[in-house]
């Protein structure tokens, strides 16, 4: 099977030669130490899915089209102030905040500029005209015919969007969630303009007849204790336009919808599948104890899979590592689960290790049958 054809298996519960062998990537830090470890210094995170056997590369599928579903043109990213070991930016986004240069976890928000109507106005809704030819690749042609191709063998995701996530980023945690009480309103028109970008450019990439397996959407709208917006919420302003962006997606043939939130998502799961949204991703397993094995116990075959291997396991022993891998085997037997590390792999994980958890799962999940081959580490 190619890897197109073992995807579409597996999200459908269908029989495959083997399971998917694939990644959610490093953080920045993780390859440079790894360099230091043994890794030839020529990998890097745009090659190291050819270098480590990957079947599929998460980054890759995910912007496989060129399409840009937000904002339109991005704001400037500027170095606004240099402060030795940490720096003072603008990003893409047009937020500004406090990033270390070495070991970046989640930026401190400084500043948004996103603050009021007037601002909303001014910056943020004129970057989310869906026509906008500059959200599309200069290659359209191109990329239609490959889009096409009823003889292409990888996977491409669309561009999701996110209904809350880009909000959150843009206004600040403590502002969006103000809004929702003081201006319901202009909360909700902020969503729906998020929305009708993201269904008016999946509208245009799905009228060309292209094939699409999957839809990626981002939100990270959940922490260790649960949902940063109500359920209650959730339901009333979510939950129509998820709908929408589904019944858009099934129309033309794509039922494997990923939603990437990290933080106990316990409780948006029903909400998220009943809007259409099937698929959780990365599964973060954190403090909460999320567990993928408990999760299809308790929401059934409807809910897919994504992730869930406890990326702490994988800084810990080779026989952990053995362990987990062998308990979430039936899981990825049975399908309907890709299993991975639960987010990024972090550089507390020793190259060592992570080259034990890739032979691992090459022989359990992936049974040594059609797999890629790893380049050796001299």
């Amino acid at each position: 099977m190619n890897d197109r054809e073992r995807f579409y298996a597996t999200m459908h519960y269908q029989p495959r030669d083997r399971a998917p062998i694939l990644d959610f990537s490093f953080w920045n830090e993780t390859l440079p130490i790894w360099h230091e470890q043994g890794l030839p210094r020529h990998v890097t995170r745009k090659n190291s899915d050819d270098f480590f056997g990957m079947d599929i590369g998460i980054d890759a599928i995910s912007n496989a089209t060129g399409v840009i579903a937000g904002l339109v043109p991005a704001f400037e990213e500027i170095v606004l102030e240099d402060r030795g070991e940490e720096e003072v930016c603008q990003q893409k986004d047009g937020v500004r905040v406090l990033r270390r240069k070495f070991m970046v976890s989640i930026p401190q928000h400084l500043g948004h500029l996103l603050v009021d109507r007037a601002s909303w106005n001014e910056h943020y809704k004129p970057r989310l005209d869906p026509s906008n030819p500059a959200r599309y690749p200069a290659d359209w042609d191109a990329r239609i015919k490959m889009w096409c191709d009823p003889k292409r063998e990888h996977v491409i995701a669309l561009p999701g969007g996110s209904l809350y996530g880009w909000l959150r980023d843009w206004m600040g945690l403590e502002q969006v969630s103000m809004v929702v009480y003081d201006d319901p309103a202009w909360f909700e028109e902020m969503v729906t303009t998020v929305a009708d970008c993201i269904v008016g450019t999946l509208t245009r990439i799905l009228e060309t007849g292209g094939r699409f397996d999957v839809c990626a959407i981002w939100e990270d709208m959940a922490y260790n204790r649960g949902p940063l917006l109500s359920p209650k919420h959730f339901k009333q302003y979510l939950v129509p336009h998820y709908r929408r962006i589904a019944d858009l997606l099934h129309k033309h043939g794509v039922d494997t919808i990923w939603v990437d939130c990290d933080g106990k998502i316990d409780q948006l799961i029903p909400l998220w599948l009943d809007a259409g949204v099937n698929c959780m991703f990365p599964l973060e397993i954190g403090t909460w104890g999320a567990d993928p094995i408990a999760y299809r116990q308790r929401f059934g075959k409807s809910l897919l899979l994504m992730g869930g291997f406890d990326k702490h396991i994988l800084a810990r022993t080779q026989a952990e590592i053995v362990q987990e891998v062998e308990r979430l085997a039936p899981l990825v037997e049975e399908g309907g689960y890709i299993g991975f590390c639960d987010h990024r792999v972090p550089p507390d994980v020793s190259l060592e290790n992570y080259l034990f958890y890739l032979e691992t799962i090459r022989r359990v999940w992936g049974k040594n049958i059609n797999l890629r081959a790893m380049q050796s580490v001299v």
